[in-house]
């Protein structure tokens, strides 16, 4: 059925060239049509569901786990964790999220990105102990294209382990030579007794 055009309640709260219309305008899962008109004529005309454009609040609780050191004590893979946003009741089903997470090292500028997530935890692997990592992570609708707010920064350090070791990024496996020597002399030992007695 076709209601009638209503004029927008507040051209103020929202800034210059806006109009603002808070919840008590609005329903979810109620279609709504907007119009900007200039002169008499219509300029644009676009029509939307308030669920499809309302951001969720940021996820909240964001904390990491250890989950392995290397054999060389240079890097850790470690679990990220966080809950969905209070006020976006995932539980019952009405609204399905989609997380994003980014990290850097503490002194980068850039961020990089993760792969979309339907889960509130994400493994990431082969960080390095004596370097400091930045997380946050920020939620959508499923099957929206606007992202939320950023989570508060979540900072990983790492318990200092032997300085040494992230020096490089290679040690050198005297384990193996030392084995490998062995062996070898054992088979030399063994060769030398097998060809005297011949």
């Amino acid at each position: 059925d076709i209601q009638e055009w209503k004029e927008c309640p507040d051209y103020v709260s929202a800034g210059e060239n806006s109009c603002y219309f808070n919840s008590s305008y609005t329903s979810v899962w109620t279609p709504y049509c907007i119009k900007l008109t200039s002169n008499g004529g219509i300029v644009d005309h676009k029509c939307f569901s308030v669920e499809d454009i309302v951001q969720p609040d940021p996820p909240v609780g964001l904390n990491w786990t250890l989950l392995n050191i290397s054999l060389t004590e240079i890097h850790a893979d470690i679990l990220v964790k966080w809950e969905p946003p209070p006020n976006t009741d995932v539980k019952m089903g009405w609204i399905i999220l989609e997380y994003e997470l980014h990290y850097k090292e503490l002194n980068e500028t850039q961020w990089k990105m993760m792969d979309p997530l339907l889960v509130t935890s994400v493994p990431m692997y082969s960080l390095r102990l004596d370097k400091e990592y930045e997380v946050r992570v920020r939620t959508r609708q499923r099957n929206t294209e606007k992202y939320g707010k950023f989570s508060e920064v979540l900072l990983i350090t790492f318990p200092q382990m032997n300085p040494s070791a992230c020096e490089e990024d290679f040690q050198f496996p005297w384990f193996l030579i030392i084995i490998f020597g062995i062996l070898g002399l054992t088979v030399t030992l063994f060769l030398l007794v097998f060809s005297k007695q011949q």
